[in-house]
């Protein structure tokens, strides 16, 4: 029987997650089992069937999944204040070491090399094929997806930038409709998983809008380059579909190309995050607090960890009144795996551009890569694991 007074329940949760990011590696697939163990086994705050209605809810919106899951339990669990305090707690230790290697990133890179860079670069590669081949076989299945995700994937190596990778996935959501039937969901065998007003969810989900589109005009027409990095970070968060290995290619086209960041800092801080707990989205930090045209430093990295998270946050809010009737739609359904399809051709376009084409520097690169790729996927070694150990060693011999 739950013992703990509501008024309490907020710190509780705090707590909980901020064990979950201290302790919680491997990526938004390990997030998800770790999850299932603490809060349905271990401390029965939600039903299996239940947690697997918010999973296929965080799944079914753009954003980080795990972060979703987390602030759907949250909220359930405490309300709002719960759903802000598992996203604080969840985000909080990778968030702030990364904002703190910011500002260390120049002086690492003259202490340890440029040869523990590129031992980043090469395991960045390895847990990107990773990420890409689990989720081509759980979203790529069949000829319609795999064609999908392939015409995605060719698209983008010909046409680069946001607008072509908005273009694919919008490809994905109308072969989805055409052509992929998906079937229903098993309805949750416990009834308490709403807890937000219809009034609060429909000005989350005008408020996600509203912010998507008018933060870039306000950019522009107040040549603010702080809400130019909100804008970037705020359209990431909110077009990310099939979790936070997704993030990479649609920054990189925003933050690398546009001169805001360099690539070879950018790979690394993106295979520094790989070595922490907690959840992938806390890249964010790094890279705002790296940048050198907005203000950079803290501030710029709380800027873009708010504006990433906050359309996850926002959707969650907004999507979870009217999930039981959504999700019986059939044409969300398609549009759901048409989408998931394309960003399988997203995630393979980036795996060669920037990923490998910044790693790859000589022939014997390729090995170092399919090795770290056999110690990720065959030896199921944890990705900290890898990419630490694969930065020390080429460090090391490359000195």
């Amino acid at each position: 029987m739950d013992e703990t007074p509501p008024p309490y329940r907020a710190l509780e949760v705090f707590q909980a997650f901020l064990i979950q990011g201290l302790t919680a590696f491997g990526g938004p697939v390990a997030h998800l089992s770790y999850f299932r163990r603490e809060f349905v086994e271990r401390r029965a705050w939600l039903s299996e069937a239940a947690f697997a209605d918010l999973l296929a809810l965080a799944q079914f919106l753009p954003g980080p999944a795990s972060s979703q899951l987390g602030m759907a339990i949250g909220l359930r669990r405490a309300g709002f204040s719960g759903l802000l305090a598992a996203w604080v707690g969840f985000t909080l230790p990778a968030a702030t070491a990364m904002i703190a290697i910011a500002y260390a990133a120049p002086s690492l890179t003259e202490l340890l090399g440029k040869g523990f860079l590129h031992g980043l670069q090469i395991a960045v590669a390895a847990v990107v094929l990773q990420a890409l081949v689990a989720m081509a076989r759980a979203l790529a299945v069949g000829p319609i997806r795999s064609g999908i995700a392939i015409g995605a994937a060719g698209g983008l190596l010909i046409a680069h930038g946001p607008v072509a990778q908005i273009m694919a996935l919008g490809a994905g959501v109308v072969f989805g409709l055409a052509f992929l039937r998906e079937p229903a969901p098993v309805e949750p065998d416990d009834p308490a998983t709403r807890k937000v007003p219809i009034p609060v969810s429909i000005a989350a989900l005008a408020a996600f809008a509203v912010l998507l589109g008018l933060l870039p005009v306000l950019a522009r027409v107040l040549n603010d380059p702080t809400l130019d990095l909100a804008a970037i970070f705020y359209r990431a968060g909110a077009l990310v579909f099939g979790g936070g290995h997704v993030v990479l290619p649609l920054l990189q086209s925003e933050i690398v190309e546009h001169g805001w960041l360099d690539q070879d800092s950018f790979l690394s801080g993106y295979g520094v995050v790989q070595a922490l707990p907690g959840p992938l989205f806390s890249f964010a930090g790094f890279v705002g607090a790296a940048q050198q045209v907005a203000p950079s430093g803290w501030r710029g990295g709380l800027t873009a960890l708010v504006a990433i998270f906050l359309p996850g946050l926002l959707l969650v809010l907004g999507v979870l009144p009217f999930w039981d009737r959504l999700k019986t739609v059939p044409a969300a359904r398609a549009a759901l795996a048409g989408i998931n399809a394309a960003v399988v051709g997203v995630l393979a376009a980036a795996l060669w551009n920037p990923v490998l084409t910044t790693a790859i520097q000589r022939p014997s690169d390729w090995a170092l890569a399919a090795g770290a790729f056999v110690f990720l996927a065959v030896a199921r070694l944890p990705a900290w694991l890898v990419v630490l150990g694969f930065a020390a060693a080429i460090g090391v011999f490359s000195r």
